[in-house]
């Protein structure tokens, strides 16, 4: 290549990441506007429908004639009263929040800033005896602003996710790294979709094989040119710490190239979201917790998956009787098929699920080990051979897999968990590997809605382990919710 033609590529490299990088900055300034306006109608909009609770309905109490007041007499308490709010939000950081910032920490800031701002303004005016001083129409002024602006923050967020899902707005991300933790950050980028990151690969010294899904794009000192080649937009580093030449030598680069830099703090990969800072002698300790599926909290995760189980199997009955009639008719052999896994610290139970393949069809798995589509220990062949007419639609749809709520409702598994191991998958497992029996496994877990058999093996643990580190109620009933999307578009089920 010439000079001449090299520096023109690079020319015209430049004016691809201007453009696109001006092209960025136009669309955060349209959704801080969008936010913006949006709270700006919803503290107005609240005040007004306050006024018109007290004033016109009377909510609260009957309105004497002499205390009633125009609503232009509150117009100067309203201006006050927008002003507060949108000053509070802003003082309160609400509108420099990072993407896929959490919207219960949103909620919180709107909760105390509209709080603030309902009792300095009815505060004021007591103090200068103001004629518009109802104490009802700030309270109302206060609730509905939550309501509205809470509304509206959601609508947007909506909104922003379904652009993002179809490629609208989406920062192109290359992580720097192939450890643990950047497999861990590559995985929730991706399975996140909905926060408009696409994961375009990672660069890293040491391997130089893909992860999964995620590519492989060479060395580090290659960043600059993977950056330009696939007009990356944020970079983030998740090396060890002891790299931390590297780090700042990637961050430099990322200056120079105007691209969005972040950094996920290592503390030696240790599980940041179970990590306690204390004190002794004003010396700074790390403390770190064990996996929260302990004490109180196994207490209540098992009353949900005796409670769930239950309930299922009940509602579900006419569906599982239908289905093992079918099976019965459909072919020869029994119902259930019952298999030995192992369940937490590799205890060996038996798991029941519907038969969906002809009967002793183990015996003919060693024949079709060649066909194998899984990497690791598992095994998967999108077209089986042994599965039956019936047992290909209840494998397609994971009714094959009701029965195991009574293995739930033993106590032996999970609603929601790692997937049930069977003992000489175990045997092959990595020592990394065998984190994921540390729990109870489940019926269901997140990398099934996550990509299911779209996933390789390492993606899967890495995702049990991201469940075990970071359980919590809420994970759960939200795992079970995209559970049911999940099944019904049989997406990577085979």
């Amino acid at each position: 290549m010439t000079a001449p033609t090299a520096t023109a590529e690079a020319a015209a490299a430049m004016e691809t990441r201007l453009r696109i990088s001006a092209s960025r900055r136009a669309q955060r300034r349209f959704h801080l506007f969008s936010i913006i306006s949006a709270d700006l109608i919803a503290a107005n909009v609240a005040f007004y429908a306050a006024y018109w609770l007290r004033y016109i309905m009377e909510l609260g109490g009957d309105v004497p004639g002499e205390s009633f007041v125009d609503y232009g007499v509150y117009a100067p308490a309203q201006a006050l009263f927008v002003a507060l709010c949108m000053l509070g939000y802003q003082m309160r950081g609400s509108y420099n929040l990072p993407r896929g910032s959490s919207l219960i920490a949103e909620i919180g800031t709107i909760l105390g800033s509209t709080a603030v701002a309902a009792m300095l303004l009815f505060a004021l005016a007591s103090l200068i005896r103001y004629p518009a001083s109802s104490r009802l129409t700030f309270i109302y002024a206060w609730v509905l602003a939550i309501l509205l602006t809470v509304s509206g923050r959601v609508a947007i967020r909506l909104v922003l996710a379904k652009l993002h899902r179809g490629g609208h707005g989406i920062e192109r991300v290359v992580v720097v790294g192939n450890n643990r933790l950047a497999r861990m950050v590559m995985q929730m980028l991706a399975q996140q979709s909905q926060l408009g990151y696409r994961v375009v690969g990672f660069v890293d010294e040491a391997v130089r094989s893909d992860f999964g899904r995620f590519r492989a794009l060479g060395a580090v000192q290659s960043l600059p040119q993977v950056i330009a080649q696939h007009q990356v937009d944020r970079v983030i580093v998740a090396l060890p710490a002891a790299q931390h030449t590297k780090a700042l030598w990637v961050l430099d680069h990322c200056q120079k190239d105007g691209v969005s830099f972040s950094l996920v703090p290592d503390l030696f990969e240790l599980r940041l979201s179970h990590v306690n800072l204390d004190t002794v002698g004003g010396i700074p300790l790390f403390r770190l917790q064990e996996t929260s599926i302990t004490g109180w909290n196994l207490f209540v995760k098992r009353a949900l998956d005796v409670v769930g189980s239950a309930v299922l199997m009940i509602l579900l009955s006419p569906v599982l009787a239908v289905t093992a009639l079918a099976i019965k008719l459909d072919s020869h052999g029994p119902i259930l098929f019952r298999q030995q896994r192992l369940g937490r610290n590799g205890t060996p139970f038996v798991c029941f699920k519907f038969r969906s393949m002809q009967d002793r069809a183990e015996d003919q798995l060693d024949g079709l080990m060649e066909r194998n589509e899984a990497d690791g220990p598992i095994f998967k062949i999108r077209d089986d051979p042994r599965l039956t007419r019936v047992g290909r639609f209840i494998r397609r749809t994971s009714m094959d897999e009701f029965p195991q709520l009574w293995n739930v409702l033993r106590g032996e598994m999970s609603l929601v968990g790692p997937r049930p191991p069977i003992p000489t998958e175990v045997e092959q497992y990595e020592e990394w590997h065998r984190r994921r029996l540390e729990v109870v496994p489940g019926m269901t877990g997140l990398w099934q809605v996550s990509g299911r058999s779209h996933l390789s093996f390492d993606e899967m643990v890495m995702l049990d382990i991201y469940y075990i580190e970071n359980w919590s109620l809420g994970l759960d009933l939200q795992i079970l919710t995209r559970t049911i999307p999940t099944v019904f578009a049989a997406a990577g089920a085979f």
